[in-house]
């Protein structure tokens, strides 16, 4: 992997973890537009990298936010901060068991799926959309909405389902406020996207060569650098009811994978 494959892949990665547009799904479109072969594959480590730029990226954007929250636990008190923590907990248990019991088939179906990404497009698409014209409130995110959230997060492990697009558009079909949906969702990923980087250290199957520093560092700093634009604006996005852009973006993709699949 050369210089420019790793800033690319930095920036899509840091681009599309927030951007409702599905980071699987477009690397899967790519995939069947350059070949398996043209397309540079991430090694693990490279991987591990860009998901810790992107969660890095994320603490920074809402550093405010977690310092209180883990403030107000160290008091060992159940307020709403503490509160919040059991919610981020509850939210984590639909994709961290599907993740377990079900990594293999998941895997299987990231395989040049045109189809089935084209259609999950669509379906991101449609939420999106629903979500952009629902009325905003000022509801807080309570235990039962924080699990229902949680089952968007697993479902959108499917290839062409956007995480960010799921669990905010959700929240927000569930009565939540945006600005507070848009928070939750991203601060719900943090503790799997850590998991996940602690699953695949333990594995043993991670390998670094000095030679790789170079292209790993790029990697990291555009993944973070661009993490933290599109995280601070899909939040504006959210908050001004702009998500129908990335709506008619999913659909017209999304009909364009189902038709190239065919002809």
């Amino acid at each position: 992997m050369d210089f420019l494959d790793s800033l690319i892949l930095g920036i899509i990665q840091g681009l599309t973890e927030f951007l409702p547009v599905s980071s699987s799904g477009h690397l899967e479109l790519g995939k069947a537009l350059l070949g398996d072969t043209s397309l540079p594959k991430e090694s693990m480590i490279f991987t591990v990298v860009l998901h810790f730029a992107t969660a890095l990226s994320t603490i920074v954007v809402f550093r405010n936010d977690i310092i209180e929250i883990i403030t107000e636990l160290l008091k060992f008190e159940w307020n709403p901060n503490t509160q919040f923590i059991f919610k981020i907990i509850i939210s984590m248990i639909p994709a961290a068991l599907i993740g377990v019991f079900f990594e293999a088939k998941l895997e299987s179906l990231f395989s040049n799926n045109i189809t089935l990404v084209g259609a999950m497009l669509i379906v991101t698409g449609a939420l999106l959309f629903l979500a952009d014209r629902a009325q905003n409130t000022s509801k807080n995110v309570s235990f039962k909405n924080a699990f229902t959230i949680g089952v968007a997060q697993a479902i959108a492990m499917l290839p062409g389902i956007s995480r960010s697009g799921a669990t905010i558009s959700t929240a927000v079909l569930l009565g939540i406020d945006k600005t507070k949906a848009a928070r939750f969702s991203f601060l719900m990923v943090i503790p799997l996207i850590f998991g996940k980087i602690f699953k695949d250290i333990l594995s043993g199957e991670l390998t670094y060569e000095s030679t790789q520093f170079s292209t790993l560092s790029i990697g990291f700093i555009a993944a973070f650098l661009s993490g933290v634009l599109a995280c601070t604006w899909m939040i504006r996005l959210v908050k001004n009811s702009q998500l129908k852009y990335f709506a008619y973006y999913c659909g017209l993709v999304g009909i364009i994978a189902i038709l190239s699949s065919y002809f």
